[in-house]
């Protein structure tokens, strides 16, 4: 697991920054409204860019809520994905880059 962004919580959302040896951007989690079950819970934009979306997630062991993230531009070999997930004991969030296919 390696961290790639720290984030607190906003009115509408998260605010914070994303870093990885070649992206170093302030980003915000800007909630939306889900027209349906598939659609993302927040798009992720840094300035006016949109270039992730998250979905509100539950993980199975632990019952703790976290946001599977996946973040894209042209820009990527790939798309990132990641988990947003709270610190402990604080009211800080991890941005956790994964290497994996998606949920």
């Amino acid at each position: 697991m390696a961290t790639i962004g720290t984030f607190t919580a906003s009115d509408n959302g998260y605010t914070g920054s994303v870093k990885t040896l070649t992206l170093n951007v302030k980003a915000k989690f800007v909630a939306t409204e889900a027209e349906n079950d598939r659609a993302p819970n927040f798009r992720i934009v840094a300035g006016t860019t949109e270039f992730g979306a998250a979905w509100k997630k539950t993980a199975k062991e632990s019952d703790r809520e976290y946001l599977s993230v996946k973040l894209d531009d042209p820009s990527f070999p790939a798309p990132i994905y990641a988990s947003l997930v709270k610190g402990d004991g604080d009211d800080s969030f991890t941005l956790i880059w994964s290497r994996r296919n998606g949920d």
